[in-house]
């Protein structure tokens, strides 16, 4: 086994280094991973530009790195759902397996969770990385790794379609055109939607969206007018959603979101933004619109892998940019500025892994 471990790690703001740390050893019910790709996050660069993301704090050196797949170059003595050579995505997110939340079925809620590249958690982005086996996930034959690890992203946004309750003939409302955004439109779609409304700030996402699948799309700005936004979603929807979903967490996008969403209806906040805003609740509460948070994901890493292996989600169009391990600080760079939608870190060369060129 090469001796190569180069990693990406952050030491603290804007100080994003490449340096050589040791293979880890795996317990027995873990595997060993030669990563292959990963992706970077909105989290990610929030880490490295300001330190933090939310209430998380980076406060010691820490590896990047969380949307990834890899594949398996040691077994623990008690695995036995992978051998050495297959393919996984990887579910970042290793919970306690023994609390309440854990027990109910909901351990993306566990107090104790280990989520890659959450401090103090080591991520994913280096040659070698372990964990633990029954949160991997292989890949069949003809699924790419770049796909796999996408299953991270896609994950959200089926987390955010199924709190919803999107199902066949809904109505979608999706403020932002980010990746998440852009998933979780996806998912509704294939889930059902018969209308799908998006909004940003950028035109040249919206444009993107459209190529995906959204039926309509509105482009917002600092001047827009908030009673306008409703008016306009409603005429192109011919009703009001049933579904509203955040991917933004600005302020703006949260009280459209609230505004807009149909009496009885559905407003499901992905995005995290500041952690207090002004939103005009009384109105949401006389609607009786359920406003429902969501973190991360559960129970949906399988659900992911089967929409994108049956071919029920496309994701591939999603990745934009390519960039070798070596070229991790340019990367990060690119996707700091917004200029593609999905930035794919290469550790191993490109399609060393799959089965076909990606």
């Amino acid at each position: 086994m090469s001796q190569d471990n180069l990693t990406a790690v952050l030491y603290k703001t804007k100080d994003l280094r490449l340096e050589q740390t040791p293979i880890p050893e795996i317990a027995d019910d873990e595997v060993l991973l030669r990563m292959d790709c990963v992706g970077i996050c909105g989290s990610d660069v929030h880490y490295w530009h300001s330190g933090q993301c939310g209430s998380f704090v980076v406060k010691e050196p820490m590896i990047m790195g969380h949307e990834a797949s890899g594949v398996v170059a040691k077994v623990g003595a008690k695995v036995k759902n992978l051998e050495v050579g297959d393919r996984v995505a990887i579910e970042p997110g290793v919970p306690c397996r023994y609390c309440e939340f854990c027990k109910t079925g909901r351990y993306h809620l566990c107090p104790d969770m280990k989520f890659c590249a959450t401090p103090p958690i080591h991520g994913n982005l280096a040659r070698y990385y372990k964990h633990a086996a029954d949160f991997c996930y292989k890949l069949p034959s003809h699924v790419t790794m770049e796909e796999g690890a996408l299953l991270e992203p896609l994950s959200v946004g089926i987390h955010a379609c199924r709190r919803g309750g999107v199902t066949a003939g809904s109505s979608v409302l999706v403020l932002g055109a980010g990746p998440i955004g852009l998933v979780t439109m996806l998912t509704a779609r294939a889930m059902g939607a018969c209308k799908i409304v998006m909004t940003d700030i950028l035109q040249s996402r919206l444009d993107f969206a459209k190529k995906l699948g959204a039926d309509h799309t509105i482009l917002v700005n600092r001047e827009s007018n908030e009673d306008d936004l409703v008016v306009k979603i409603h005429e192109l929807l011919g009703n009001y959603p049933d579904i509203s979903i955040d991917a933004s967490g600005a302020q703006a996008t949260v009280r459209l979101a609230l505004l807009a969403t149909k009496s009885g209806g559905v407003a499901v906040l992905v995005g995290m933004g500041s952690p207090e805003l002004t939103v005009p609740l009384a109105g949401t509460v006389s609607r009786e619109v359920d406003i429902r948070g969501i973190f991360r994901y559960v129970n949906e890493y399988p659900i992911a892998l089967s929409m994108v292996s049956s071919g029920q989600i496309n994701v591939k169009p999603l990745v934009s940019h390519h960039f070798s391990l070596e070229e991790t600080v340019e990367a990060y760079e690119v996707a700091r500025q917004g200029l593609g939608i999905k930035v794919m870190i290469h550790v191993q060369p490109r399609d060393a892994n799959n089965p076909k060129k990606f």
